[in-house]
């Protein structure tokens, strides 16, 4: 449920409420907007029926919440979440973010090439996995600590912030130290374990649906790192599997409008997994903005017959810089900026 506080609740009514709700068993979760002041509570709800909150100084109302997560919910937070990711960046706002770059941290040249060249178009954020989950366990897994020393060296020398994805928990303390964004994939996002690791963290998520996951147990999986206190998450829709085989994945558009409406966090979409084909990624980056994400993860190679990782999705740098042309005046259409 959801409390909410008067425009005027001063901090010592809020610390008293957060105080007796801890008392009942329950954990009070703050939010603190322009206005006023939210607490969600989660728990037992049936002890409220001995202890009604509406009575306390500096609460307006009471309100419960249905929905099976709780501080995902739009409820919860009536107005998007913005995640500021540094001074000149954030996701949510009006502003789109655009995060690219290779699949694979492949090597220090190749990064910094792919690096400068998306920087140019318009990326705000270097994308590259240093560690790599791959289906066959002979297959390229990812230069792993090196991998991470080449992310943090070349965003410093180009200028950009890094999303990487994070695979155990082990790993958490190394990819906390050398890059600003942490990537849930889509095979981990019901890895319970690491969603409460990550939740303890101070970086912003970036959480992949799963390849086969509906959108409520996407939601409840996001709800497990909000509830242990990292408030900064993203979603990102990356395609599911379904019967059609002319793609990789399919991209489920209607995830985009179905999340606005459910939760307050952002949307990023994912054209480059969804597709599995370079040539349709500028299409569906376009879709993406116009249903309302938030941002793309697009992969861009500069070499991509030669990349190790995921080549037949990735655009070559040329490619890029005309899509971000075009996906500016999509923008503009719908109310954005890029």
């Amino acid at each position: 449920m959801i409390i909410v506080l008067k425009p005027d609740a001063t901090e010592q009514q809020i610390t008293h409420l957060v105080k007796r709700v801890k008392a009942l068993g329950l954990k009070p979760m703050i939010s603190k907007g322009v206005e006023r002041t939210i607490i969600g509570v989660i728990g037992e709800e049936d002890v409220l029926r001995v202890q009604p909150l509406e009575i306390f100084p500096g609460v307006e109302k009471v309100v419960p919440i249905l929905a099976p997560y709780k501080l995902v919910s739009r409820e919860f937070k009536p107005n998007g979440t913005v995640i500021s990711l540094n001074s000149h960046a954030a996701v949510g706002g009006k502003p789109l973010v655009i995060m690219a770059g290779p699949c694979a941290v492949e090597n220090y040249e190749t990064l910094l090439a792919i690096a400068k060249s998306v920087k140019k178009a318009g990326a705000t954020v270097l994308r590259g996995g240093a560690y790599k989950p791959r289906t066959s366990p002979y297959s390229f897994q990812g230069l792993e600590e090196e991998g991470l020393k080449y992310l943090k060296d070349v965003s410093k020398k180009v200028g950009m912030l890094t999303i990487t994805e994070l695979m155990d928990v082990r790993d958490l303390d190394l990819v906390e130290r050398h890059v600003d964004i942490i990537q849930i994939g889509a095979r981990n996002m019901q890895n319970f374990d690491l969603l409460k690791e990550v939740g303890l963290s101070k970086k912003p998520v970036l959480l992949k649906r799963g390849m086969a996951s509906t959108i409520k147990e996407w939601l409840l999986s996001a709800e497990y790192i909000l509830q242990n206190g990292n408030f900064n998450v993203m979603l990102c829709e990356r395609g599911i599997r379904t019967f059609e085989t002319d793609t990789r994945f399919t991209l489920d558009i209607n995830a985009v409008p179905v999340i606005k409406g459910s939760s307050h966090l952002p949307v990023i979409v994912d054209p480059s997994h969804s597709t599995g084909r370079w040539g349709l990624v500028p299409a569906i980056a376009k879709a993406g903005i116009a249903a309302g994400a938030d941002g793309l993860l697009i992969e861009v190679h500069n070499k991509p017959e030669e990349a190790l990782c995921d080549g037949p999705q990735s655009i070559l740098p040329d490619r890029f810089a005309k899509l971000m042309g075009e996906l500016k005046r999509v923008a503009r259409a719908v109310g954005r900026d890029l």
